[in-house]
């Protein structure tokens, strides 16, 4: 029996892409395809897990508490790519949602080898944090069993925050470290224990889901608009721009016109227009309303 059968899947051996070396590229390819393929059912079978973490997550940061991604290795590297995005697109302050990695700085642009291996470094990296009752943190481990996730989630749990994990293999060991384990199994790797593949890709999608599940959760979004953009370049000014446009029906005149007085604040400018305000009357609107542009104009039965 091959000595990678009976290993966690995200070991395991793929029969599948068992002769990957001697396949031309096209078949490559289509086996890689389809083995991605299983990725998507697998996150849906964990979708009440996944919500669980964002409910948390909202409760937690509607009073005044941190999303905390702790990771190692390319799992690490998705925790921080999710929680840079988030100010530019949701106009967060960035220590709202927090990318944290085995290794540190240096750790998303080269390996460093062993930091994984520290569940005392992964301790004491979460405690500089200093984690507390509002916070949720999430350790992302493919494998379920890094050490440096392991003591990191063990010393945010420790202090108080909300705990929860994403890996993929079921039964991993961080699971019955957290509250809110979730378990994305895709099974084994096309090419095998290379977990930034399906592994990646399933985290991937779960950190989507969690960081936009929530900013919805916050009031960040209005219909399916980033309403909260933070334009802070022209593409990002000409997305505003149009944002404001297809909330509120107005013409590209007014949607300068209301951007330029809300200091480019799309929120702003959409109360405004759909109200009727200044920008000053927008803003306590908006404030009144916990900063949700739909709380703020439901009353007047406007449109979206």
């Amino acid at each position: 029996m091959d000595s990678l059968t009976n290993l966690a899947t995200t070991e395991g051996r793929n029969p599948i892409s068992e002769r990957l070396d001697q396949l031309p590229t096209l078949e490559v390819l289509r086996v890689m395809n389809d083995e991605d393929h299983r990725v998507p059912n697998a996150v849906a079978s964990q979708l009440p897990a996944i919500a669980a973490v964002v409910e948390a997550a909202v409760e937690g940061l509607s009073a005044g508490g941190r999303l905390i991604y702790a990771g190692a290795g390319t799992s690490g590297r998705l925790g921080v790519l999710d929680a840079v995005e988030c100010p530019p697109t949701f106009s967060t302050n960035p220590t709202m949602v927090v990318g944290l990695i085995a290794g540190g700085q240096q750790a998303m642009f080269q390996a460093v080898e062993g930091a994984e291996d520290d569940a005392d470094r992964g301790a004491a990296d979460m405690n500089v944090l200093q984690p507390g009752f509002h916070d949720v943190v999430v350790g992302l481990a493919a494998s379920g069993q890094t050490p440096w996730v392991v003591g990191a989630v063990r010393a945010a749990k420790r202090a108080g925050a909300v705990t929860a994990s994403v890996c993929c293999n079921r039964g991993a060991a961080i699971s019955s470290e957290v509250d809110l384990p979730v378990e994305i199994d895709a099974g084994p790797e096309v090419l095998t224990g290379s977990t930034r593949l399906k592994a990646g890709t399933a985290q991937k999608l779960v950190l989507n889901m969690i960081s936009t599940a929530t900013m919805v959760g916050l009031g960040k979004t209005y219909g399916n608009l980033m309403v909260d953009v933070s334009p802070s370049n022209e593409k990002l000014r000409q997305r505003a721009m149009s944002i404001v446009m297809a909330a509120t029906g107005c013409s590209r005149d007014e949607a300068v016109t209301a951007l330029h007085e809300s200091d480019g604040h799309a929120k702003t400018a959409i109360a405004m227009v759909l109200l009727g305000m200044t920008a000053a009357q927008a803003r306590a609107r908006l404030a009144d309303a916990g900063g949700a542009v739909r709380a703020a104009v439901d009353e007047n039965h406007l449109h979206l």
